[in-house]
């Protein structure tokens, strides 16, 4: 199938879309072009900003157990490698949906749709999750974004300038991982205000994970730079920051969840999995992260 990419646009920023796995390809600045989202090198990671659904992270073994049947499903699900359909486009929003068909059922036994909403205001992009449970049982999921930015955002500076400050209304909880599952015996509590140090080796024992509540805004900045992105969000209980260790890529990931990874303990029952989200039969369920960029 032939790539065809969407677009929206107001003074202020340009955003790009592909319709596999409903992604933003491309977020710019109109008046300088600075491109602030990481353009998919292969050689470090091939991906922009991937939508994780129906799971967030890895399960162990690839598998999971729902009515007493096994299910494999690879980590953070399929919705990034399927095609959306487009539901409406107007100047400055985009919506795509993808529904459960049958090769979706293969590994998730569920009817859904998935509908995601994205809408430009001013320097903003606002990203709305909605997921309906479109069968008769109760409906068992995970959501995410994984967007990653460019690091360095100016060609004078390098990697190490730049640092994350995490801001959240109340204490943040570390999630450490064991491999690519949560260790929760080793959860630690930390304060509201988290200022983070970019250096590649932080990600040497892969993605740092942190459970928030409430309003929280990640902020990537350089101390001598007027050219930031910052993540904001109310409604995501964990977020992850995550780039390749120790391929010294020049990006990182911001990503608000909700969902987590396995925990080194779990059993794989699906219903009973850390962070997973419940919906009843006709329901809805919606949440949704803002990306604000900044120029010089």
């Amino acid at each position: 199938m032939t790539r065809k990419l969407l677009q929206i646009k107001n003074d202020k920023i340009c955003a790009t879309f592909d319709r596999k796995g409903a992604e933003l390809v491309s977020l710019k600045d109109v008046a300088t072009g600075l491109e602030f989202l990481w353009q998919a090198d292969a050689d470090f990671w091939g991906r922009h900003a991937p939508i994780l659904f129906p799971i967030v992270g890895k399960l162990k073994g690839d598998k999971y157990i729902y009515d007493e049947k096994e299910y494999a499903l690879s980590q953070h699900g399929f919705a990034r490698d399927q095609v959306f359909r487009v539901q409406s486009e107007t100047p400055n929003s985009l919506s795509f949906s993808l529904s459960s068909n049958e090769e979706t059922k293969e590994s998730y036994p569920f009817d859904f749709q998935l509908l995601i909403c994205y809408q430009i205001h001013k320097n903003h992009l606002v990203v709305n999750y909605r997921v309906t449970n479109k069968g008769k049982s109760k409906m068992y999921f995970g959501i995410g974004g994984h967007p990653a930015f460019n690091v360095p955002l100016d060609s004078n500076l390098d990697f190490e300038d730049y640092h994350i400050k995490l801001e959240s209304t109340e204490p943040v909880s570390r999630l450490p991982l064991d491999g690519a599952y949560i260790h929760l015996e080793k959860k630690t509590v930390v304060q509201k205000l988290l200022d983070i140090p970019l250096r590649h080796d932080i990600f040497s024992q892969d993605a740092l994970i942190y459970a928030t509540t409430g309003p929280t805004k990640l902020t990537l900045e350089a101390q001598n730079s007027a050219n930031k992105v910052v993540v904001s969000y109310d409604q995501m209980p964990f977020v992850g920051l995550w780039s390749p260790f120790p391929k010294k890529a020049p990006f990182v990931c911001l990503e608000p969840w909700q969902g987590l990874a396995d925990t080194i303990d779990s059993k794989g029952e699906l219903t009973q999995k850390l962070g997973i989200n419940q919906l009843e039969p006709n329901h809805d369920f919606e949440c949704s992260y803002t990306i604000q960029v900044e120029t010089k």
